[in-house]
């Protein structure tokens, strides 16, 4: 397979930097996105998690102030909504998100990584 590997991260991230290291240890060429300085839109997000074949809500980090703050555990949102608000605040969003070709995988754990390597 050799489709380009792109990682949407934050660089501080533990789990970022894991599969950086993943990455680069392997002789992979990938390109690295920071959704914080260069944010995705809601397009992007939604053909992301289409690729990974997830709901939303799979995508969000509940242990985030922001998830407290907008009551995200008891809203019914669709999506659609989810994406928009994970969009507007980027904390709301697992990481690192890697895409190859027409699929996508959430990288936490590091070793999910492995399926798209193949």
């Amino acid at each position: 397979m050799k489709d380009k590997i792109t990682v949407y991260e934050r660089p501080t991230c533990s789990k970022c930097r894991e599969m950086n290291k993943l990455l680069a240890e392997g002789g992979y060429d990938f390109e690295k996105v920071n959704y914080y300085t260069d944010p995705l839109t809601v397009a992007k997000l939604q053909d992301l998690v289409n690729k990974m074949d997830i709901p939303a809500r799979e995508l969000l980090r509940t242990t985030e102030p922001i998830y407290r703050e907008l009551k995200l555990a008891k809203a019914d949102l669709s999506d659609k909504e989810l994406i928009s608000l994970m969009v507007k605040h980027p904390d709301l969003m697992q990481r690192p998100i890697v895409e190859r070709g027409a699929k996508a995988i959430l990288g936490r754990p590091t070793e999910n990584i492995k399926k798209l390597l193949k």
